[in-house]
């Protein structure tokens, strides 16, 4: 079998294609010249781009701050109201606001822990944005499923106040407190999760702006300016 090579123009040489594939030194040239090109292009473009990561994942963080400081507000007025309450009611209104103060003082020391450990994602390439934007999308779908399963337990007390429980009023109280804390959380929850959803879609529109294609003839880059 021959291989049909062109040495000069004009000209075209037969080899046998057992014989070295020999590749003119001008082309390695010019491709190491292409990658160093394409190398020096996508670095001015990452570097460029720093500024408006740091940005959106500083953006992210506020998101995060400001709902933990509403839930964390929500908590501090249950605790307050139902201790209040709590001491001058009787029957199932009154577990029902002890059960609120129970349940948002837990809350309020997990949205108060969040608030304070949050820490600034400063220098984090497009990679690792990405997947903290992952990650805390994910998070909010989890706990979302967390809170129905605090729903379905509520209801699961208050009908249990209706099939001769020991302490009816107990049941019926912690079940219907749950049930509102448990919505309260869902509703929370799904409403972060939108807000990140949206805010997400930024995160991949800067990805869009460089796209790899290949071609018959090879590869190559687009970058949209």
């Amino acid at each position: 079998m021959y291989l049909a090579w062109a040495k000069y123009p004009g000209q075209i040489a037969l080899k046998p294609f057992s014989e070295p594939f020999r590749i003119p030194l001008r082309f390695h040239f010019m491709k190491k010249v292409l990658l160093l090109t394409m190398g020096i292009v996508l670095s001015d473009i990452v570097y460029s781009q720093q500024p408006l990561l740091d940005e959106y994942n500083e953006q992210r963080q506020k998101i995060n701050k400001k709902g933990l400081l509403v839930l964390g507000s929500w908590s501090a007025a249950n605790i307050i109201y139902g201790t209040i309450v709590s001491s001058q009611t009787h029957g199932s209104t009154k577990y029902f606001h002890r059960m609120n103060a129970l349940w948002n003082g837990v809350t309020l020391g997990i949205s108060t822990f969040g608030f304070l450990a949050a820490k600034k994602d400063k220098g984090l390439s497009y990679p690792q944005s990405l997947k903290q934007q992952a990650n805390i999308e994910k998070v909010f779908i989890a706990n979302a499923g967390i809170d129905l399963a605090y729903i379905a337990g509520g209801l699961y007390l208050k009908e249990r106040s209706k099939a001769g429980s020991k302490n009816p009023d107990r049941s019926k109280g912690y079940g219907e407190s749950i049930v509102l804390q448990g919505s309260v959380l869902f509703l929370f929850d799904a409403l972060m999760y939108a807000i990140h959803n949206k805010h997400g879609k930024q995160l991949y529109q800067m990805a869009q702006k460089i796209n790899l294609s290949t071609t018959d003839n090879g590869m190559g880059i687009v970058i949209q300016l």
